[in-house]
């Protein structure tokens, strides 16, 4: 990986790499937290996974997670949404589906199988990259954000012992019974909806399939419109894991949206919550 810019915040290291991507076929960005110089020592590594239209950027330049971050010794790592530098028919048509859509699933419709392949990409090639770049200590946990949460709980899920936690803020949790789901899922997978369910959180859950966890920790605002107009679904998830003996702290923030605004007041105790698995 490439350094492409590098600034400080709170002693960290805040760097944006760019490297070529073999699964995605397209030179890809991602951007890093990391305190290891600063604290001296390798560092457990907390993934974000952003939201729809989102880039590596969003989190590093709204979350305000730095001092977290090296509080708790972790290097966060924030890839982007999708592909890039590939052109496809219609991938820019919607805001909700192609470019900075990529759903963190491996497209099986041959239009867009060859490049959006978001899945294999966070869950094999990136960390590899990671630790090869980073002074990490190999032990790795995932977090994320709307789309980003829907992405977080299932690499959690279908990756038990590969990650030590998982946490989300305003994930999408049954994407095969919602709009955004229903869109993406169609787009990347085909018209066969049992097919969908191996990429739905909920679904892997009340099948038997999702790997076990202590916890799940996830937050939503009741203020949120995704959440009030059924994107979100949380109580659906929630209502699997109490049925499989998982067990997922759900909290509902009182007032806040879907914004960054909500992200920022919650992300510590989402971080410190990464950190104390990881230690174990």
């Amino acid at each position: 990986m490439q350094a492409l810019n590098t600034k400080k915040a709170f002693g960290a290291a805040v760097t944006q790499y760019e490297h070529q991507s073999s699964v995605l076929g397209c030179k890809m960005v991602v951007s890093c937290i990391d305190p290891s110089a600063l604290l001296n020592k390798k560092c457990d590594v907390v993934y974000w996974l952003s939201g729809l239209t989102c880039t590596d950027r969003n989190f590093i330049e709204k979350a305000g997670a730095f001092e977290a971050a090296v509080k708790h010794g972790v290097i966060i790592v924030c890839p982007d949404t999708s592909p890039r530098g590939v052109d496809i028919e219609g991938d820019s048509d919607s805001w909700d589906f192609g470019k900075g859509a990529g759903f963190y699933v491996n497209a099986t419709e041959a239009k867009w199988a060859k490049h959006y392949k978001m899945y294999d990409y966070v869950v094999e090639e990136l960390p590899k990259l990671i630790d090869a770049t980073l002074k990490t200590t190999g032990k790795k946990s995932v977090m994320g954000h709307s789309m980003g949460g829907h992405g977080a709980l299932t690499i959690a899920l279908k990756n038990g012992g590969a990650y030590a936690s998982v946490s989300a803020f305003a994930p999408i949790c049954n994407p095969v019974k919602c709009p955004w789901g229903k869109k993406a899922f169609g787009g990347y997978l085909g018209s066969d909806e049992a097919s969908w369910k191996g990429s739905d959180a909920t679904e892997l859950v009340a099948s038997g399939a999702a790997a076990k966890y202590p916890d799940i920790l996830i937050d939503v605002g009741t203020g949120d419109n995704f959440y009030t107009d059924g994107q979100l679904l949380p109580e659906n998830f929630k209502a699997a894991c109490d049925a499989k003996g998982q067990k997922v702290t759900l909290r509902m923030q009182d007032g806040y949206d879907h914004s960054y605004f909500f992200i920022t007041s919650f992300v510590a105790e989402h971080v410190a919550f990464h950190a104390a698995a990881l230690a174990k």
